[in-house]
């Protein structure tokens, strides 16, 4: 038995400081046989897919990224695009997965994904069946970006109850996460972000002690002075550049800053930050980079406190969810201005086909 499948790939690849437009993506088909797969290898027809910023650094002709870990390495133009996500196996010779097992991992934008390779493997994790909340719950807050807000904010930003927390792109798929975590750690949480809409959300639905709109800010460093007058003790950075720089003005002693992300250096890299040092040494401030798979092994643990405060509805989930394959250019371009609000994805089956399937 065969399937046909369609994905999403790069027309060329993208010069260091350009930035990414619809048509620079492209769909194509092919074919893929469920009755001859290799040893250990798992089909599996993709139900949600995560659309991550990070993904315009694989798209370039250079990057230094693509050294640096395994699901970082360039794309090739025709190339299928590996990403996080839900799916349902369909075909395997793994004797770790059966058909019809609801699974999560690195998958695709695509409609299929062959599953093979100790790396690929290693990342594919089976779902409960029971599971008694939303399966695109996997792909986001119980997926990698909440693992990512959770070791970040825990494991490289060491909160101590009382201390000050600011996160850049809090209303985001990682920053809402981090300051919800940072609040129910008993810290106080200003949050930045894009527009007056999300600036209100943060305060008034995710329970931010304050929050502001940075493009209405022409000086960032006495925006934050306003914000901390008693200076920031964790800074968790999801954007580089102006804020980073602004946010290291403001730490305390012995501040850390949480480095996850640069979205402000993504598409234009002459962008980057230049943090005065004399405050780095002089306060003794640690910045820490960090990547998801570092916290893997911390999996169970978020997965668990993560769901207990969504059943005690301590934590609110958001996600923004757009519908079939072909919304993905318009989703990834989106997400680089700031279009969605929490987690990018998209959902590649409608929910009444893959409920059928069960």
């Amino acid at each position: 038995m065969e399937v046909g499948n369609r994905y999403v790939t790069v027309k060329n690849q993208l010069e260091r400081d350009e930035e990414p437009k619809e048509t620079d993506f492209e769909f194509k088909t092919s074919t893929i046989s469920l009755a001859s797969l290799n040893c250990d290898e798992v089909t599996v027809q993709n139900l949600y897919v995560s659309i991550d910023p990070y993904q315009i650094n694989r798209m370039k002709k250079q990057s230094s990224s693509h050294k640096a870990i395994n699901f970082a390495f360039a794309l090739s133009p025709g190339q299928a695009i590996d990403a996080y996500g839900v799916g349902r196996v369909v075909a395997s010779t793994n004797s770790r997965f059966e058909k019809d097992d609801l699974v999560a991992g690195l998958l695709g934008w695509e409609q299929y994904s062959s599953i093979q390779g100790e790396f690929k493997l290693s990342f594919l994790r089976k779902l409960e069946t029971t599971m008694d909340l939303p399966l695109s719950h996997q792909v986001g807050v119980l997926g990698l970006s909440g693992l990512t807000a959770y070791g970040g904010f825990y494991k490289v930003g060491r909160p101590k109850k009382g201390d000050k927390v600011f996160v850049s792109a809090a209303s985001g798929s990682v920053g809402n996460l981090v300051g919800q975590y940072a609040k129910l750690s008993g810290c106080y949480v200003v949050g930045s972000a894009g527009n007056k809409q999300k600036v209100e959300m943060l305060k008034d639905k995710l329970g931010f002690d304050d929050a502001f709109n940075y493009k209405d800010e022409p000086d960032l460093s006495s925006a934050l002075q306003r914000y901390f007058s008693d200076g920031i003790d964790i800074y968790f950075d999801n954007v580089g550049s102006r804020m980073l720089e602004a946010a290291i003005a403001n730490m305390n002693p012995f501040g850390r800053v949480v480095a996850c992300g640069a979205m402000s250096e993504y598409t234009y890299e002459t962008n980057r930050a230049s943090p005065n040092m004399i405050d780095v040494i002089y306060k003794r401030l640690s910045i820490q980079g960090f990547i998801t798979p570092d916290y893997m092994k911390n999996y169970a643990e978020f997965a668990s406190i993560t769901s207990d405060y969504i059943h005690n509805a301590k934590l609110h989930v958001l996600e923004d969810i757009s519908i079939g394959l072909e919304s993905i250019p318009s989703a990834f371009v989106g997400i680089l201005h700031g279009d969605n609000i929490g987690k990018k994805m998209v959902q590649i089956v409608k929910k009444n086909s893959y409920q059928a399937m069960s």
